[in-house]
């Protein structure tokens, strides 16, 4: 009955409400809804970044070494070094205002040059840029072996300081024009110094702290990149970038990189095939060569047995075909365009002429050499020429990890064979190449056959004062005075070429000390080392450059800089 009751209950509900609806004329009441958000996809914002395509970012970096001299190298040291002095857009050294306030010789007996140093100048660990890390470099540059510049150090004969350290005063042993192109690239001798393993290791893998625009993230060698940010701790006006990217990549890879928009700049070596596909990018992007500050040069060494006769280096000259290894070591790229026909300017230096004979021929002369060898006494077994039953065996070498060098070498190899001279290649590396198996050492001291080199393919520095690089690239050694009643020690090489004319040191000492213009003693020394066969200059290196349309304040650089020299006017475009 409950049930009953109950249903008829509910019943009699719904019918009172359906009458209730049917007697009035309201609608019911809308549906209301909850509205989902709509959602637009919005556009990243472009980072205020530049990410350059590289052929690497392998080390060492110490921009002092003969051993890491490179592209990349150039480039981070142009924007995390301090420097004196920095190439104008003619390439004469100009004051760098942004680290100094003044430098000027202030004495000529004894010679002396005043460097004032501004007071906020600082490494980015706050550690002033001082009066140390002049010494510090001189200290190194005088004595280590593989190095820079240092036949103008060596003229240093003592540096002082005062205002702690903000002003340094170098006296030297003799007049040196050249002052200005010394202290570039500043070291920050507060952490170098006492370093493990000394100068060998400085800058070998990092930059423990920067002094320029920009400071280095870091480098990862495995994905072969290495990062730039702003140096907050710049003392100058700050860059408009906010970070830098280097990026290593083949030359299709950067190409395509380049297109899509990934990359923004590139600075590679292409071979030929390779430059033609960076100029199909125009109009998407720029492209210009960059000569760099170094000239590929093969070295005949006129050391050991047979290449101290000069017959012999002049049969290797006569069978060595100068444009093939130049073809080998470009690969039809930027730098088969800057041949190299002088012993110490290179083709985009002001002054440069040609000083190469005119008589030397295009191509190998296999019966000059056949008629030098014989008149050497050699004689020719089985297709290959020997003396006394002892073939004339010689060591090329080539940096190890250097593909052009190592090619280069190859085909002079190659070369040689045709000739009927026997040779073995080795590829060092290249700080032991440069630092101990080239090192200078005294004319009596022997040579293990393990450390013998006869031949090298290298590149050689091509920036700076020409008296200079004259000095560095062919003088010998300062002689050491003998006690009394004793004569002084014999003259000795003090170069990679292994080469010392006692003839010739007279002009090129005259030329550092100013005593002589280096043009008037270019006249007197370049047909001479033509003439000794120690050095054929072959190319000077160079780069692409290019520039996406989005990229603004970038050139090629002033005259051995690069383009990292302008990075400080860098810009992206928004969007």
């Amino acid at each position: 009955m409950r049930v009953r009751r109950t249903v008829l209950r509910s019943a009699a509900a719904i019918a009172v409400a359906v009458s209730l609806a049917a007697c009035t004329n309201a609608p019911p009441p809308p549906l209301v809804t909850t509205e989902v958000a709509r959602t637009q996809a919005t556009k990243a914002p472009t980072l205020n970044e530049a990410v350059v395509g590289v052929d690497s970012v392998q080390g060492g970096y110490n921009p002092h070494k003969l051993a890491d001299q490179s592209t990349i190298t150039t480039a981070l040291a142009d924007v995390l070094l301090p420097s004196v002095f920095r190439p104008a857009a003619d390439g004469t050294p100009t004051l760098d205002g942004t680290l100094m306030v003044s430098a000027e010789v202030t004495s000529a007996e004894p010679y002396t040059v005043t460097y004032r140093l501004r007071p906020e100048a600082a490494w980015s660990d706050s550690a002033p840029i001082a009066a140390e890390d002049f010494v510090y470099l001189w200290e190194q540059l005088r004595t280590e072996p593989g190095v820079l510049d240092s036949a103008g150090y060596r003229l240093i004969g003592n540096i002082s300081a005062r205002e702690a350290g903000r002003v340094v005063e170098v006296t030297f042993t003799k007049p040196y024009p050249g002052w200005r192109t010394l202290f570039s690239d500043l070291l920050p001798a507060h952490l170098l110094k006492d370093m493990p393993g000394g100068w060998a290791s400085v800058l070998r893998d990092n930059f423990p702290v920067t002094g320029g625009p920009f400071s280095l993230k870091g480098i990862d060698r495995d994905r072969g990149e290495a990062v730039l940010e702003r140096n907050d701790r710049y003392w100058a006006a700050p860059v408009p970038l906010d970070r830098i990217i280097l990026r290593r990549g083949d030359t299709t890879g950067v190409a395509n990189a380049l297109r899509s928009g990934h990359n923004q700049l590139a600075l590679l070596s292409p071979d030929a095939a390779g430059q033609s596909a960076l100029k199909a990018l125009e109009p998407l992007a720029t492209t210009t060569t960059v000569p760099r500050s170094t000239v590929a040069t093969l070295l005949l060494r006129p050391v050991g047995t047979a290449m101290a006769d000069p017959r012999i280096r002049s049969v290797l000259a006569a069978l060595i075909d100068r444009q093939a290894l130049t073809a080998a070591g470009t690969g039809g790229g930027p730098g088969s365009a800057l041949p190299a026909n002088a012993q110490v300017l290179a083709p985009s230096a002001r002054g440069y002429t040609a000083t190469v004979p005119a008589n030397t021929p295009d191509k190998p002369d296999v019966a000059l050499a056949e008629n030098l060898l014989t008149q050497a006494g050699y004689t020719k077994v089985d297709g290959s020429w020997s003396l006394g039953g002892t073939p004339l065996n010689l060591v090329i070498a080539a940096p190890e990890g250097r593909k052009s060098y190592v090619d280069m070498a190859r085909e002079l190899q190659r070369q040689l064979s045709v000739g009927g001279v026997q040779s073995r290649l080795v590829t060092p590396d290249g700080a032991d190449l440069f630092t101990r198996l080239l090192a200078p050492r005294p004319a009596t001291a022997a040579v293990a056959e393990a450390d013998r080199i006869d031949l090298v393919l290298a590149p050689q520095p091509a920036a700076g004062d020409p008296a200079t690089l004259l000095a560095g690239r062919f003088g010998c050694a300062p002689t050491t005075p003998g006690e009394p009643g004793q004569p002084s020690t014999a003259p000795q090489a003090d170069n990679p070429a292994g080469f010392c004319d006692p003839g010739l040191q007279p002009t090129i000492d005259q030329a550092l000390t100013g005593e002589l213009a280096f043009t008037a003693a270019a006249e007197q020394v370049e047909p001479a080392l033509w003439s000794r066969t120690v050095a054929l200059p072959l190319y000077q290196e160079a780069d692409t450059l290019l520039t996406g349309r989005v990229m603004s304040g970038v050139s090629t650089g002033p005259p051995w800089a690069g383009p990292f020299a302008t990075a400080t006017q860098w810009r992206r475009a928004e969007g």
